[in-house]
């Protein structure tokens, strides 16, 4: 009857092995098989499909206030790590919780904070105290027992409750007191590692009418010592030798080369900030908060903050970058149209991990920037092929460009075929392989798959115009007009969504601008209007008709 709701997902692992799963862990974030995160369709224990941060508080208590509507019994716990806590949406959960003083069991597993030895004591001490069963019984009967005797039994109550407050006070002066002030019975912290101490005080929390908080200490990669030793090498890893541990890559990535070029920029214009939001080394700003320190701000788990924050310092003449991977810009798409886009203000947006990142599964995806973006005013699209492109559309985005600009590249590194297509002046679409029948025009990454599909063409006779879409908006009619002439077949390739995407907007402008005449078909591929599951990205675009050999076949079905 109870459900446990877990903050971003990171703990399922041993979860699904303790739920039932064990036999198909092998499947672990492969195509069909287990998820990497709590899912509601795979297990009846998973109480709710997670993978951003900060939702469990407000997902648990929905869970636990529809249980009431219903009659149903059992209690929901929420699990929330200390990094998910400095998330906007779990204050705004706690605070709902508290106000209503509704049954709902909040675990913080912390991992970061270091308690003084002392101090920290005697607040274990006195947290033990509080939250031991006899002293629950003997407080509640207290109060009653106060509560009813005439005159001077509210005054008395009063007062302890104001003696207690201010002891709790100067004892914790050092630990956080605020879940209590927002209506929480507070106990912690305790050793989260000590299974039976664990035990005790979840039945505690069990018995208790109104909302708990319980703040465990763990330490992050316990029982292993190279996680130990190293915890943020070990966070997201694929598989490795255990033996050796996680080995670092020699291959570069799209990361690394955005690392490099926002250094270079910021060296070169010193109006240049960068923001992040609790990823500086996943997002590539190491070096910059190494070399320009004051000029870099990390937010914490909370992109809606760093936008609009962003959008304060630009107001101010500086020029931000912020630094999001493409699902979790997701969580500010509302500070970006409301209070960058509209009041049309500089903030360039560098949009990481965009289209499919495969593993993660669905909660990760980076395929809906691009439909997010065409639906915003003063906004600038660019997507780079390659490095050396990414590099160029940066400096653009800082030097040249107005409004919002959002540059988006993908996971991992460029291919052999793309780091041969050389940078061009200007961000506008450009021509990288000549051809007479039909046009493929490809963003990103998706010019190799257009390269490859090209080829296979021309060995059957057919001649295919491949076009690097570049800048996805603003989208100019006139250029598309001169880079289409001649062509009647159009099939348009790009790592987003297929029905809200670049294809989709070209089209409608050129049908608009009565353009569509002499084009007798038009196709756009991507990914299809459904949660994109787990898997290998190259097996993906295969099942999303995304790849070289659906192009062809695309185009050869005209003919």
């Amino acid at each position: 009857e109870d459900k446990i709701v877990w903050d971003v997902g990171h703990q399922a692992y041993a979860y699904k092995l303790l739920t039932g799963r064990k036999d198909k862990f092998d499947t672990l974030r492969q195509y069909g098989g287990i998820a990497g995160f709590p899912k509601i369709s795979e297990s009846e224990y998973d109480a709710f499909g997670v993978g951003h941060s900060s939702t469990s508080v407000s997902a648990a208590l929905g869970l636990l206030r529809a249980k009431k509507l219903k009659g149903d019994d059992g209690h929901v716990i929420a699990v929330i790590g200390d990094g998910a806590m400095t998330g906007g949406m779990a204050f705004e959960g706690l605070n709902d919780t508290g106000h209503f003083s509704e049954n709902l069991t909040v675990i913080l597993n912390d991992n970061q904070m270091s308690i003084d030895k002392n101090v920290g004591g005697l607040s274990r001490a006195l947290a033990n105290l509080r939250s031991s069963t006899k002293y629950i019984k003997a407080k509640s009967r207290v109060e009653r027992v106060l509560l009813h005797i005439p005159l001077i039994g509210k005054p008395i109550a009063r007062l302890l409750r104001m003696i207690k407050t201010w002891f709790r006070l100067l004892i914790r002066r050092n630990t956080p007191v605020i879940f209590e002030d927002l209506g929480f019975r507070y106990f912690g912290p305790f050793d989260g590692h000590n299974i039976p101490l664990l035990q005790k005080k979840l039945r505690i929390a069990k018995a208790i009418d109104g909302p708990v908080l319980i703040h465990i200490i763990t330490k992050k990669g316990k029982g292993y010592k190279l996680a130990e030793e190293n915890p943020s090498a070990y966070h997201g890893v694929s598989p490795f030798d255990k033996e050796k541990g996680v080995q670092s890559s020699n291959t570069r990535t799209f990361t690394n080369c955005f690392s490099d070029s926002v250094v270079r920029i910021g060296r070169k214009y010193e109006n240049v900030v960068a923001i992040c939001a609790a990823m500086m080394t996943s997002t590539g700003l190491a070096n910059f908060r190494k070399h320009m320190k004051l000029r870099f701000f990390d937010v914490g788990i909370a992109e809606e903050h760093a936008v609009t924050m962003a959008a304060g310092m630009a107001v101010n003449g500086f020029i931000p970058v912020v630094a999001l991977y493409s699902t979790f810009a997701q969580r500010a798409y509302d500070q970006l149209l409301h209070d960058v886009c509209l009041q049309n203000l500089h903030v360039v947006l560098a949009l990481d991990r965009a289209g499919i990142v495969g593993a993660d599964g669905m909660t990760h995806q980076g395929i809906y920037d691009i439909s997010m973006m065409l639906s915003m005013p003063n906004v600038t699209l660019l997507s780079p092929c390659n490095f050396a492109e990414l590099d160029r559309m940066l400096e653009y985005a800082v030097s040249e460009a107005q409004g919002l600009v959002a540059v988006r590249y993908p996971r991992g590194g460029q291919s052999e075929i793309l780091s041969g297509i050389p940078a061009s002046e200007g961000i506008g679409p450009r021509i990288i392989r000549e051809g007479s029948d039909v046009a493929i025009l490809s963003l990103g990454v998706m010019c190799e798959q257009a390269l490859l599909a090209a080829e296979e063409l021309e060995k059957k006779g057919i001649h295919a115009r491949v076009i690097d879409v570049r800048c996805v908006k603003p989208c100019g009619i006139s250029a598309w007009e001169e880079l289409l002439s001649g062509i009647t077949k159009v099939v348009t390739i790009e790592d987003g969504l297929a029905q809200s995407g670049f294809g989709s907007y070209l089209l409608s402008l050129l049908e608009e601008e009565n353009r569509m005449s002499s084009i007798s078909h038009y196709r756009s591929l991507g990914v299809s209007d459904h949660p994109l599951t787990a898997g290998n990205r190259t097996l993906l675009m295969e099942k999303e008709q995304m790849d070289d050999k659906s192009i062809v076949e695309t185009i050869l079905s005209w003919y």
